[in-house]
Formats: C-alpha cells, structure tokens, sequence
C-alpha cells in the first residue's frame, strides 16, 4: 500500500527546518506485515529529541530512515500466523522490539533486548526486514524502489506502519491517541527513571536536569514516589513554572551556579539527580549536585564523542552511584498499562506536557520549535 512518511535523506541539515526541510514528506510502498507483525495505523506520534538527534547528526543512523518512534495508533491488519493481537485493538508503540527470548529478556530488562538492539541498530524490525519502500530513485526512471530503514522498529512519523508484536503494547481504548503516544517514550522513559532505576523513596531529595517531556515525566515519577524536597533545573524559565505547577518544590535556572544552589537547599546535596538532557557536561552537574551516598540516573543521549570526567574516588570514599536508564529500565508490557491506569486515576497528569498539536506537513517546523526548547511534547495528528 502507499503511505505517507517523514524521511530523512541525510543528517546533519542547518537550522531553521523550517528552511533547510531535512524531513521530507513522501509517498512511500508499505509492505504488508509478515508473522508476528501488524499493521497499524498510527493516529498521533510525538516528536523527541533522540529524533532531533538523528536529524542534527549526533546519534548516527543508516539513511535514509522514515523517522518517528513515540506513536500509538489502530491495529489494522495481523500478520500470516496466529496471534494476539486482533483488528481494531488500540496499541502503544515502545521503540526497543523485546524478543522475551534473550538473557537481558528473561531476566526482566526488556530494554536492552539483545535482538532488538541489533534490530534498531540495523534500522529493521525484529524480524530482520524493511517493510518500507523508496518509490523513486532519483534518476527519473520512476524505477527506484530502494528500502528504507526503519527508526527504532516504529518509523511513526507515517499514515501506516508495520512493526513487530514486540514494540506493541495494547492499551485502554479510552485514553486519546494524542495522549496514548507519550506512553511510549516521554513517560516509560521519564517515569520509569524515578520509578524503576532511581527508585526514589518517599522523603528523599530529587534533583531533575532539563525540563522536555523526558524530564518533566521523571518529575511526575518522583512525585508518584513521595519524593520530599523537588528540584527542577532548565534554561526555560516557562518550563520552570510549569515544573512548579507539577509538584516541584524549587525551579533553579540551569547556569555556573546551579549545583551550589542545589546543594544549599538541600543541605549538601540531593539524594538523586536524574540527568535527562543528553550532554556530558549535565551530567557532571547532576552527579556533583548529589550527596554522600546519592545517586545520579542518566537518561540522556550525548554525542558518541561527549566523555564524562568524575572524581573516581568519589564512588568508593562517598558511596556515590552513577547509572544509565534506557527506557526508564521499563518492561513495556508491564509498565505501560501500570502508568495508564495511574494517569487515569488522576496521579500522573501527562496531559500537560502536550504544549502542540500539528500536522505531518508542519513537522520540521515542530522540530524548530523542540531545538529552540519552545516546546515540551508536540504531537503529530492523523486524521
């Protein structure tokens, strides 16, 4: 069938997108899904930064790629094999396939899926294939049908898509598409970090680095854990309000002086700090702003080549913590109807963190806006 996609060419365009156009909206050939895939039509897709990362080059993918990852949409079609998904069922898409099969699977760490790191990696499904087609090829022949990789099993900037049982989630049928979508990335992601990695306890000090959906999700996570004393740290002074409306408990502006503020209201430091902006020198800041005994969660992606410079001494005199968290080190299938049934009753408001709504054809305006940080969440909306 014909679809249209958001595909990327090359990486690495100049700003304003608005101008330079690195996502280019195309007519494109959608194969059908092969077993254990589906065929979804996808009804709302967020825009991140680890798409933005791909766009401006510092996360290097194989092009041409149909971007897009944070996506929920409507089962359309099952693959040739018996399965449990079914036609009309409501899904939310996660952007790491987990097999179920392989030692990080079995073991309860769906994240780092050994077949679905190769998968996203590859730019295929789990299956190994690409389902999505170039129709030309450049050369006027009109003859092009070269494939097109696939951006972390989803591609969700697109009317259509085939992905694997594996990156789906069936989800309430009630909850708006616009919404269901952020399950998928921002809030597994930004949730699971206070939830499952940090674990932050009830009384505990939080500190959380940079303000976009991942970040102001792990706010809300540390809310959910009864954290005591809240901080939140961005450049964007609206984002600092809105952290304040979300139960933080202080907005520090990020700058030289941050950490020391940091740690003056916390009396030598926070319990955690849950870096999210994907820069080496956060990090440094976050893992700085903690105590003796404190723990540092990184959900960012840096540049491949940021490097990170800490006094080691200081994990073993001070009993500090330094880890990574991808995917909020969630499992999908348990998680995402977990977070849902607690936006339902009220305690995770993810509806504000949707700043704007757009269309396919506004999309490199919509990644103007996330560079600039003008916005939080911003939703691209099929008819």
């Amino acid at each position: 069938m014909r679809v249209r996609t958001a595909v990327l060419r090359e990486m690495g365009a100049e700003r304003p997108y608005a101008d330079s156009k690195p996502l280019s909206v195309e007519e494109v050939e959608l194969d059908p899904p092969g077993p254990g895939e589906l065929l979804v039509k996808v009804r709302a897709a967020g825009l991140c930064h680890s798409d933005l990362s791909v766009i401006d080059g510092s996360r290097p993918r194989v092009m041409p790629m149909a971007l897009g990852h944070e996506a929920a949409g409507e089962v359309v079609e099952v693959g040739p094999r018996p399965s449990t998904f079914n036609p009309g069922d409501h899904v939310v898409l996660a952007f790491v396939p987990a097999c179920g099969d392989c030692e990080p699977c079995r073991a309860g760490r769906a994240a780092l899926c050994e077949p679905g790191a190769a998968a996203n990696h590859a730019g295929t499904l789990l299956s190994g294939e690409r389902r999505l087609r170039l129709l030309g090829d450049g050369d006027g022949d009109g003859n092009g049908d070269g494939e097109l990789n696939h951006h972390l099993g989803v591609s969700a900037f697109s009317d259509h898509i085939v992905v694997s049982e594996h990156s789906a989630v069936r989800v309430d049928p009630e909850l708006p598409f616009e919404l269901a979508a952020l399950f998928g990335c921002a809030v597994l992601t930004g949730v699971g970090a206070a939830v499952n990695a940090a674990r932050v306890e009830p009384g505990q000090s939080v500190v959380v680095f940079g303000l976009g959906g991942v970040g102001l999700s792990a706010l809300l996570g540390a809310v959910l854990q009864e954290a005591g004393t809240l901080i939140a740290v961005d450049v964007v002074a609206e984002k600092l309000e809105l952290a304040r409306e979300l139960g933080a408990t202080h907005a520090v502006p990020a700058g030289p002086e941050a950490v020391a503020e940091i740690r003056e209201i916390t009396e030598g430091g926070a319990d955690h700090a849950i870096e999210t902006v994907g820069s080496a020198k956060v990090l440094h800041d976050a893992y700085a702003a903690t105590r003796r005994g404190g723990a540092t969660t990184t959900v960012g992606l840096p540049d491949p080549s940021q490097m990170l410079e800490i006094p080691a001494v200081s994990l073993v005199a001070e009993e500090r913590t330094l880890r990574g968290s991808y995917l909020g080190s969630s499992v999908p299938a348990r998680d995402l109807p977990k977070f849902i049934e607690l936006h339902r009753e009220g305690r995770l408001p993810v509806e504000r963190l949707l700043t704007h709504r757009l269309s396919l054809d506004e999309i490199n305006e919509g990644f103007d806006r996330l560079a600039s940080g003008e916005a939080v969440r911003q939703a691209v909306i099929f008819d």
